[in-house]
């Protein structure tokens, strides 16, 4: 929760992904507070009322990954807002001359996006999403300690830019809408 607060107020990329890492974890626990609790929160070297709070928050993240039916996959309708909102912003972003720079990076990133869309099993979902994907996936294979391509490095170099110039506008849009 403190992490996640922090982020959100930061950097709403690695908010998006630390929320979909917390996804899992919450399904590596089995969903079980009690686990949770046991063999996570109590590593940390918190309060105990900062344990409780923490303890509240995973929670009422297991609720409501029950009742939206995420408990094997999927993400919570608090992150699918996000990204939505990062995808409503990459369209604004792309269909203004206001952006030159964003629109040049973009088309660095569309090969990668399409190749991965092309390799992927969800073709519904949008090209900021598949971004995140690829983001997350590499994310993953690196904490695993499993070997990255440099085809791979390259690709992710690119869609992290990418990503981080969106959420730049993001945070900006946020304390004064932009222009578009």
């Amino acid at each position: 929760m403190f992490i996640a607060q922090q982020l959100r107020k930061k950097n709403i990329a690695e908010y998006l992904l630390y929320m979909w890492q917390i996804e899992d974890s919450i399904r590596a626990f089995g969903c079980s507070l009690s686990r949770i609790r046991r063999e996570y929160i109590d590593r940390f070297d918190y309060t105990e009322e900062q344990k409780e709070e923490e303890a509240d928050w995973f929670g009422n993240l297991i609720r409501m990954m029950n009742q939206e039916g995420c408990r094997e996959k999927g993400h919570l309708q608090i992150n699918k807002v996000v990204m939505q909102q990062l995808a409503e912003l990459h369209a604004q972003l792309l269909q203004s001359p206001r952006y030159p720079f964003y629109n040049s990076e973009y088309y660095k990133v569309l090969p990668f996006i399409v190749e991965l869309r092309n390799r992927g099993a969800n073709t519904d979902e949008n090209e900021v999403e598949t971004c995140f994907n690829s983001l997350y996936g590499v994310m993953m294979l690196r904490l695993s300690k499993k070997p990255v391509t440099p085809a791979t490095e390259h690709a992710v170099k690119e869609i992290s830019t990418l990503v981080g110039m969106l959420n730049d506008y993001y945070l900006k849009d946020r304390e004064e809408p932009l222009e578009f």
